[in-house]
């Protein structure tokens, strides 16, 4: 066999990978845009994060990250579809393709990253606590020996209950559910000392079910801080760009200072970032599929980071959560804007 026939023999399966890996990369995008509508999972119902209002229109942090594709890829913050999923349902929904995005407080862990879904950009970080009654004077692991925790069954909170037990040696009885409001419905019944899931989901809990959350306390169950990301399937490298970039396009907007309320203005900056972040300079948009001012409408619908962290989460907000982790890295927090060029 000669050289050229050798090469050939390489080159063409390779081509042919690569054919095949840049068609599987537009799947998403091209199946999004011909349904018109983007299916994202959603919790069963944690206010602040993901839940349905009385009204039936789903809010929360979490689903305006879902809303920012929309945008991107759409048009429409509304062109969106909410599946609720629990701990066990929402990865598989995720890989065989019943949902385009999980955005739903999923902790970045490699053993997921490695096992058929993509991580995309963390959108909350957040550490995982226990909540218990301040009637049993506990404000500290250390205290627990022998609690009983409920904790849902495909959650890393599962893991976490095990590793914290061990290196105390608490001897915790895990108590075990299948979905969110199982668990939090058998807490709040007294079946459980404690219920254990990250510290932010706790808070929305303790506001929306206690009947006096003061009666509730809440506190770290280990030093370790977790990334919350959307994740997308793998094998869908514009997909999990798209997704990225849609979130970074929040966090950036904070950094530059562009609002829902002025964005139009910031049209007319002389700033070049700011030019190519609002895509009146063009490639950004194009590089991803989408129109070149994507970032630019996904602020004009939404508002930036931090708007969306407020009025969900934060200050504006039954929770009234700190910023803390999630604050700009310049001030202080570990949300970092990348280079939109």
């Amino acid at each position: 066999m000669g050289y050229k026939t050798k090469l050939a023999a390489i080159c063409l399966p390779v081509a042919g990978m690569l054919f095949a890996m840049t068609a599987q990369a537009a799947t998403t995008l091209d199946t999004v845009k011909e349904r018109g509508r983007l299916i994202c999972g959603a919790s069963q119902g944690t206010p602040g994060f993901g839940a349905p209002d009385d009204n039936g229109y789903w809010r929360g942090l979490d689903i305006e990250t879902c809303r920012a594709v929309a945008v991107a890829v759409l048009g429409d913050k509304d062109a969106v579809d909410f599946v609720p999923l629990s701990g066990q349902q929402r990865i598989p929904a995720l890989q065989t393709g019943e949902i385009d995005i999980l955005p739903r407080t999923l902790t970045w862990t490699l053993q997921r990253d490695a096992n058929g879904i993509n991580f995309t950009q963390p959108n909350y970080y957040e550490y995982t606590g226990f909540m218990m009654p301040k009637s049993l004077g506990i404000t500290q692991v250390e205290d627990m020996a022998g609690a009983s925790v409920c904790v849902q069954t495909g959650s890393t909170t599962e893991v976490v209950v095990n590793d914290v037990s061990t290196k105390h040696k608490l001897d915790l009885q895990p108590v075990v559910f299948d979905n969110t409001s199982a668990a939090r419905q058998a807490f709040f019944s007294g079946r459980c000392d404690a219920l254990i899931t990250d510290a932010g989901a706790l808070a929305s809990v303790r506001a929306s079910m206690a009947k006096n959350p003061d009666d509730y306390i809440i506190f770290p169950a280990t030093p370790y801080v977790d990334a919350l990301t959307p994740a997308v399937r793998q094998g869908d490298d514009q997909w999990m760009d798209i997704v990225r970039w849609s979130i970074q396009a929040l966090i950036a907007a904070e950094s530059f200072g562009i609002t829902r309320e002025n964005v139009d203005a910031m049209l007319d900056s002389k700033d070049p970032r700011i030019v190519r972040f609002l895509g009146k300079d063009p490639g950004n948009g194009t590089a991803l599929g989408l129109k070149d001012d994507f970032a630019y409408q996904i602020v004009k619908a939404l508002g930036n980071y931090g708007e969306i962290f407020d009025r969900n989460v934060g200050k504006d907000s039954p929770l009234k959560l700190e910023r803390g982790y999630n604050a700009l890295f310049k001030d202080g927090g570990l949300m970092l804007p990348l280079a939109f060029q």
